[in-house]
This record gives structure tokens, C-alpha cells and sequence, in this order.
């Protein structure tokens, strides 16, 4: 192995052992900047890296001559962080200083290095089959309760619909109190008699203050789009909160999922504001384009700059984000597809939705999505559940 190469590892478990980083979290960093480095020194080129420790915490930055793609970022078994000047970053957390791994040779290392990763892969690999196991057990519940409600008389399924709807109404958040924004939702199912279905959303405040919204449409209805759906969303809101950069999340959902829900399919929406600024960013896999209508009165979609796909699509993310800004007044409109497709063309749709979004625009936020629905819901020769969200800066 080359002098250069051993050194930078000798580097990374230093700084990881002042910091106290656990075993299998160093592993996997210098796994992810070997595989980086080792095909730039052999070419030749110059690898600088840059280590920062702030207590417990622990920044390392590279610099390669050339970017890297977000594929190949996708790839590595630690997820970086990329700066806008060609860098990447990871951010670990530490604990107490342990000795120094560096002080082994290569080999025992490398050894103790590939034991830590066995040992996360195992217990990565439990934790998925519990998962699996209770999402196995629930479905099984909940569709044979479904099937037994279909096989009873008329008035005992209106009966029940309605206790469903109440199940559902837990399952769909209510707006979070965001000050400066202005939120609402209207949600419309394909039956009025079986409210499951696939179209569900999340919406929660991240501790920098910035609103997450994330909008998701399984493929297929009932109970098992809905919990294909709730798996979706479940899982964006996790890596969210852990902190996984925005334009990554679609693509890390479609990773972790894939082991366990191999049949699931959604289409994807994200959206981050930042309620102060106004500033807007969508990350858009497979999705109808948002809608911008400002308070002026223009009304335009905002269509992904290179169209990403969703969970279980080929190759998914957003390879590429949506920005906006949001002055006073403006309302950014997030829809699922039944909302434009009730007349089969969701082409139709979204143009007759452009005027009626425009004369719509001085209505209050509160009564903005369920008026649309109404509205474009006028004719209905294709039924589809229908999720409208609408975001007013205030």
C-alpha cells in the first residue's frame, strides 16, 4: 500500500481516537476516504484533508482535484456532507478519548477496523428483520379487519368508515405552529366509505427552526398503500432529524427501505423553508411539480431542474433542487396527482389549476386547499386520493 495511503489512515484513526469516535463509526470513514483517495493517489493527484475537533465533535474535510457525483457519494459507507466549493465532510460524534488505533500496525487495524463493521452489519441486520416482523404483524391485522368490515352490512360499513376516518385523521399531522408561515391541508380520499389510502404527508420543525414537509404518494390504495405510505415517511423523518443532508434524503430512504419493503413504490416530495427568509428548497423524485403563486398574481409551476425518481424507481433521488423565495403573501402549493388527473390528463389538469390557483390566491391559507379540491374536482372520470398542502409566508 502506498506510503501516502497509510499515512491518511494513520491520520483519520488518530483524530478519531482523540475524539473518541466508536470503532464501527471510524471503520466506516476510513473505508469512505480510502475509497476515495486510493484511485487519486495511484493517478498521481494530491488528496488534502483537514481534521477539526470541537470537544466531542469531529470534522473531516477532503479536497480531491476533481468533484465527486452524487452517486458515487451514494455509494460510499459514510454519507458526506458536499460544500459548495468541491468539498466533502463528515461530521462524527465522539465520547471519550480512546487509544489511538494508529498506534497498531496496518493489519491489526484494519483487522479491528473490519470486526467493528461485521459487528454494526449484524446488528443492522436484526434490527431490519425486527422491522420486518412488525410491519408483517401489523399489516396482517389491520387487512384482515379491513376485510371483515367489507363483508358486513351497509350500515355497519358506514359505521366503521367513520371510525376509520378518526384512525386516519391521527395518522395525518396537524399544521405545526411555524411563525411567519401560514399552513394548511386538504385531504380527499378516492372513497368516501374506505378512507385508506397512499397519499400521506409529514410536517414537523427542525431544531434550526427550518419547516420539513414531506409528501408521499404509494403506488396502489387501501391499507397497504397506507402503510407503505407510513413507512415513507417514517423513515424521511428519521434521517431528517439525524440530520442527513436535505438533497440526499429521497436517495437514503430508497436504501434503507429497499431490504425491507422490496415491492414498496412512491413517489416523493420534500420541501424545506426557512420561515424567516423565506427561502425555499424541493426535492422532487417523481413528483407533480409544486406551484408558486405570489401575491401579485403570477402563478407558475416549478419543475425540477433534472427529474429525479422516487422509492423503488430506478436510480432514486433528486438529483438536482428546486429553490424559491417566498415574499409576504406568496403561497407555495404541494399536491399529490388526483388532485389534477381527475379528468385523466394530468397535463389538462395542472393548466386549468394555474388560473384557479391565481384567482384563488386572496382566499384565506386555511380554506385555499380544500377550495382547490372543490374546484378541480368539479368533473371526476378518474378518482384518486388527493392531498393539497398549501404554504403562505406571512
Amino acid at each position: 500500500m502506498p506510503g501516502d495511503l497509510l499515512r491518511l489512515r494513520r491520520r483519520l484513526r488518530t483524530a478519531c481516537g482523540e475524539a473518541g469516535v466508536p470503532a464501527d463509526d471510524r471503520a466506516r470513514l476510513v473505508l469512505a476516504v480510502t475509497l476515495l483517495a486510493e484511485p487519486a493517489f495511484a493517478a498521481g493527484e494530491t488528496v488534502d484533508v483537514t481534521t477539526t475537533a470541537d470537544g466531542h465533535r469531529l470534522a473531516v474535510t477532503v479536497r480531491l482535484a476533481h468533484a465527486v457525483g452524487q452517486r458515487r457519494r451514494n455509494e460510499l459507507p459514510l454519507l458526506p456532507e458536499a460544500g459548495a466549493d468541491g468539498t466533502l465532510t463528515w461530521h462524527l460524534t465522539g465520547g471519550r478519548p480512546a487509544a489511538a488505533p494508529a498506534d497498531l500496525d496496518e493489519e491489526r487495524a484494519t483487522r479491528a477496523e473490519m470486526l467493528a463493521l461485521i459487528a454494526r452489519a449484524d446488528t443492522l441486520a436484526q434490527e431490519q428483520r425486527d422491522l420486518k416482523h412488525e410491519l408483517a404483524e401489523t399489516n396482517s391485522g389491520v387487512l384482515a379487519m379491513y376485510v371483515d368490515l367489507e363483508q358486513r352490512d351497509e350500515e355497519l360499513r358506514h359505521a366503521h368508515a367513520r371510525i376509520f376516518r378518526e384512525l386516519e385523521d391521527a395518522l395525518r399531522p396537524p399544521p405545526p405552529v411555524v411563525p411567519g408561515l401560514e399552513l394548511a391541508v386538504h385531504y380527499s380520499p378516492t372513497d368516501q366509505d374506505s378512507p385508506t389510502g397512499g397519499d400521506l404527508y409529514d410536517w414537523f420543525v427542525l431544531p434550526g427552526g427550518d419547516l420539513h414537509v414531506t409528501l408521499v404518494d404509494a403506488v396502489g390504495h387501501g391499507v397497504t398503500s397506507t402503510r407503505h405510505a407510513l413507512t415513507v415517511t417514517h423513515a424521511i423523518r428519521t434521517l431528517a432529524l439525524e440530520g442527513h443532508p436535505f438533497p440526499d434524503l429521497i436517495a437514503h430512504a430508497a436504501r434503507t427501505l429497499a431490504a425491507i419493503e422490496p415491492e414498496l413504490m412512491a413517489t416523493v416530495l420534500l420541501a424545506r423553508v426557512d420561515p424567516v427568509t423565506g427561502r425555499a428548497h424541493l426535492a422532487n423524485g417523481s413528483h407533480p411539480e409544486p406551484l408558486l403563486v405570489t401575491a401579485a398574481g403570477d402563478a407558475r409551476l416549478l419543475p425540477p431542474p433534472v427529474v429525479g425518481r422516487g422509492i423503488g424507481f430506478p436510480d432514486p433521488g433528486s438529483p438536482r433542487l428546486v429553490e424559491a423565495d417566498l415574499a409576504p403573501g406568496d403561497t407555495l402549493l404541494l399536491y399529490t396527482d388526483g388532485l389534477v388527473e381527475s379528468r385523466k390528463d394530468i397535463d389538462e389538469g395542472q393548466a386549468r389549476l394555474l388560473p384557479l390557483a391565481r384567482d384563488l390566491r386572496a382566499r384565506p391559507a386555511a380554506v385555499l386547499p380544500s377550495e382547490l379540491v372543490t374546484r378541480m374536482h368539479d368533473v371526476v372520470t378518474y378518482a384518486d386520493d388527493t392531498v393539497a398542502i398549501a404554504l403562505r409566508r406571512s
